[in-house]
């Protein structure tokens, strides 16, 4: 049974939200719009899919009704053939409504800042690096997303030491949260005479991008440095000092933005990086809390845990947390990360349901 006293709340909320996302002052703040928009066809797709349970079930009534009382052997099996439709079609609604009801996490809407950094495999993590950067710029052009590079460190050999960059949709922190985590590789690397399968490791991490209102920096707590950028193999990319550093002094954290040739949008670049991190820290400290009461770490995760495999030889790619395999591994590479984010998205929506 739905909660009706739910129920009844969704339909007080859009009553109050129909009026206002008609209302043309309510546009002079965008922001404030944009969340009253989101949240008012939030709760059209709960009552749409409410309203599809009382027809389906006034048809249930009817049929056993029929199953029960009529004399016509044919019109009675028919009506048992339509029962079985109606008992699952009432099964798949009660669902849909049961994730629809389901606490949204207010982040999932919000942009991301995505790290991916070399581990433990020298150069053959670095190319790795690359090779999730491809996958994950694929990835975001087959979603529509924007993507914006912040910062980078190239290698000689066509790899990165790291790389960081922004990713602006819909619901990209929604989508991409799962990939945080420590990524290994196996495979052979080029330069391998002897045909050995290397492991390599990189780490992802996936920021969702805080506004204003969700981090408020005090200026005396920051250390700012300008300086030169530079480019691979240490080639002046220009002359200016447009280069920015930042340090958060209370914790520690340090961000750097050197991809624009002003000063001043490589400051606000950093200001943003720095931000979602505090963010994310704070995000961890909730999530950290929630998970000691269960097991499950699918939507949460300790950031240094080993949460996929893709072993080149085989064409084999492992999520771990999961325990979902895939053989599939050019075309994931190529940027068809879905199979794998709905799997854990089905696997974090459960979580929290429970």
């Amino acid at each position: 049974m739905l909660p009706q006293e739910r129920i009844n709340e969704v339909y007080k909320e859009y009553d109050l939200l129909k009026d206002r996302v008609s209302d043309v002052s309510e546009m002079n703040d965008q922001r404030n719009f944009s969340k009253i928009t989101r949240r008012f066809n939030d709760l059209q797709n709960i009552i749409t899919v409410y309203e599809k349970i009382k027809k389906n079930q006034t048809e249930l009534d009817e049929t056993r009704r029929i199953i029960h009382h009529e004399k016509d052997n044919d019109l009675v099996q028919m009506a048992k053939d339509e029962l079985l439709i109606l008992e699952e079609n009432d099964k798949q609604l009660y669902e849909t409504i049961k994730e629809l009801l389901a606490p949204k996490d207010p982040n999932d809407e919000k942009n991301v800042i995505v790290e991916i950094r070399a581990g433990t495999g020298g150069d053959e993590a670095a190319l790795f690096v690359s090779d999730l950067y491809r996958m994950y710029s694929r990835f975001s052009e087959l979603k529509g997303w924007k993507k914006s590079i912040i910062y980078s460190n190239p290698t000689g050999i066509g790899g990165f030491k790291e790389i960081i960059f922004s990713l602006e949709g819909d619901n990209v922190f929604g989508t991409m949260r799962f990939e945080s985590g420590v990524h290994r590789v196996q495979r052979i690397p080029e330069t391998e005479s002897n045909g050995r399968i290397h492991t390599s490791a990189i780490s992802v991490a996936v920021l969702p991008e805080a506004d204003d209102i969700d981090i408020e920096i005090n200026d005396n707590d920051l250390k700012i440095d300008v300086y030169r950028s530079q480019g691979c193999g240490g080639q002046s990319v220009n002359t200016t000092d447009s280069a920015v550093r930042i340090t958060h002094l209370p914790t520690g954290i340090v961000v750097t933005c050197q991809d624009e040739k002003s000063q001043i949008k490589n400051k606000a670049k950093a200001m943003n990086v720095l931000r979602s991190k505090l963010l994310d820290n704070e995000i961890a400290k909730q999530e950290a809390e929630i998970s000691q009461s269960r097991k499950s770490q699918v939507g949460t995760g300790d950031r240094s845990a080993k949460i996929r495999t893709y072993n080149f030889p085989q064409s084999r790619i492992t999520d771990h947390r999961i325990n979902m395999t895939t053989y599939q591994l050019n075309s994931v590479l190529d940027g068809e990360l879905d199979e794998f984010i709905n799997a854990l998205k089905i696997a974090y929506k459960n979580e929290r349901l429970n």
